[in-house]
Order: structure tokens, then sequence, then C-alpha cells
């Protein structure tokens, strides 16, 4: 059995697999992901039966999954799951025809589209980039003169994707956010994500929210499977918002970090993921 790890940083989350995997004697190869060599026209074999795929620069990770899945491995998460999580747009239409409870989102193309989408929606209303994490670029859009000045912003970016216009309804969320982390068929754990002064009204961690235990109800149970089966089965961070007429899901990641989780809820997240993946390997 043959597993490697893919990865760009020796992050928290890469320490505690690395750990996990020792700790029960599994053999786990590190692949760098700035100094992958791919050889496309070798016919060599397949060197691992599963891979990990814990790459953060999105481009690289996209072509050694694809990479690793063509030359026979099995890789975690797939190259079909990651292109619709790693694009919000793919994401939130995935969910919406998938009848997941989600907000209300439009895209638009240009300046001139963009004020019929977000009348649709209504004001307040979120502005996101369709690629990015960390609640990088996220902007709350109070009125149609604040959207003017962030299409405007956005307009003189070089990059196009910044020119994709991803409006999301503002949900009433009560300070807080759920992460639920989804491995194989089962929900393992839950935090919530409260905001602080220091994150303002986005709960990410990595803008200062705290977090709190969250129980596995039923209905998070529910939602969160049903949202993952939007993808390939795999390992998931399903982020959800309570709203006036229960959780809704914003976002799915094939990538999440799950250090606070672990810390927040004693659960051996990085343990569940590593038998996950033996398990894949043994089917």
């Amino acid at each position: 059995m043959k597993l490697g790890l893919c990865y760009t940083l020796i992050t928290p989350e890469n320490k505690m697999l690395l750990a996990a995997a020792q700790k029960r004697g599994v053999g786990l190869s590190r692949v760098l992901d700035s100094q992958a060599v791919l050889k496309l026209t070798s016919g060599a074999p397949p060197e691992f039966d599963v891979v990990l795929q814990r790459s953060i620069s999105f481009s690289r990770s996209t072509y050694l999954t694809y990479y690793y899945e063509r030359t026979g491995a099995q890789v975690i998460n797939t190259y079909n799951s990651s292109r619709i999580c790693g694009d919000k747009m793919f994401c939130s239409l995935e969910l919406s025809r998938a009848g997941v409870p989600t907000p209300k989102t439009n895209v638009a193309f240009s300046p001139d589209s963009i004020n019929d989408a977000a009348e649709e929606i209504g004001f307040p209303l979120v502005m996101k980039p369709v690629m990015g994490s960390w609640a990088r670029m996220v902007h709350r859009i109070n009125d149609s003169d604040a959207l003017a000045m962030a299409v405007g912003s956005k307009e003189e970016m070089g990059n196009p994707w910044q020119k994709i216009y991803y409006l999301q309804e503002h949900v009433n969320k009560p300070g807080r956010d759920i992460r639920a982390f989804v491995v194989g068929q089962e929900v393992i754990a839950a935090i919530y994500r409260c905001s602080t002064d220091k994150s303002g009204w986005v709960t990410n961690a990595s803008k200062g929210a705290y977090l709190e235990v969250c129980p596995i109800t039923p209905e998070l149970r529910e939602t969160c499977l049903k949202a993952a089966s939007i993808v390939d089965e795999g390992i998931y961070g399903v982020d959800l918002m309570e709203s006036g007429n229960g959780l809704v899901v914003h976002e799915i990641n094939h990538t999440a970090e799950f250090k606070g989780c672990a810390g927040a809820t004693g659960i051996d997240v990085a343990g569940s993921i590593i038998d996950y993946a033996v398990s894949r390997a043994k089917r």
C-alpha cells in the first residue's frame, strides 16, 4: 500500500497527518507540489495507490490531481470535486440543482449586467471572488453606490477572474457560522465559528473568529451529507449558516483546514483522514 501526501507547505494540518500516519505505522510519502515533475509520456506504473491532495495552490493541485488520477491513483479529493469546490459559481449551481438549501446567488460578467443581478437579490448582499479562500476580497455591499465602487475597483484589475461578479444574498446569521467535516459517509465533527470585534461580520478563523463545539444534529448531518453528494466521495469541510428557515450551505471546501476543529472538539480529525485513506487503498 503506497500513500502520498501532496502539499505546498508543511502546515499544522499536514504535520498532524504525518504524525497520525506514523502512529498507525502507515507510510506517507511527501510530494512537494512546487518540486513535482509530471512525466506525461513515460507510461510508468502508478507511483501511489492513494494520494491525499492538500496543496494550497489551486493551479498546481488541479494539474497534479488530474495527473495522478490518469496514471492510476485514487486522489482524495478527486479532480472533479476540486473543480466544483474550487469555483464558487460551480459549487452554488450544483448545490441548488441538488436541492441543498443555499443562499440566493447570481453571477454577472459586466458592469452593465451586475445591477440587474444585484436588484434581483436585494441589498445588502455579499460579493465574493469565484476562486479564493480565507475570506479574502469578500465584501458586504449595502447599496448601489457601494456596488458601483466595488465594481469599479475590480474593473481596474488585470486578473479576468476578478471580473466574474459572484453576488450572494446576505444571510442574517446569529454572529456565527458552522464548519462541519465530512469524511467518507460520516460527519465526524463540527464547530461554530463566532465573530469578534476583530473579525467583524465575517466568521472565518483566519480573520479572528473564535471556535466553539457545534453539536451534530440530525438536520446538520443530513444537510452536510446531501451537500457532499454533489461531488465524489472524499473529505470535505462544509460551511453552513443558520437562517430563519433552517440551515443553508454556502460553500464546500475540498482542502479544508482542521487544526482549529481538532483543538476545539478534541476529535482526532487527522487520524480519521488517515484511516479513511487506508480504507480507500484497500478497496
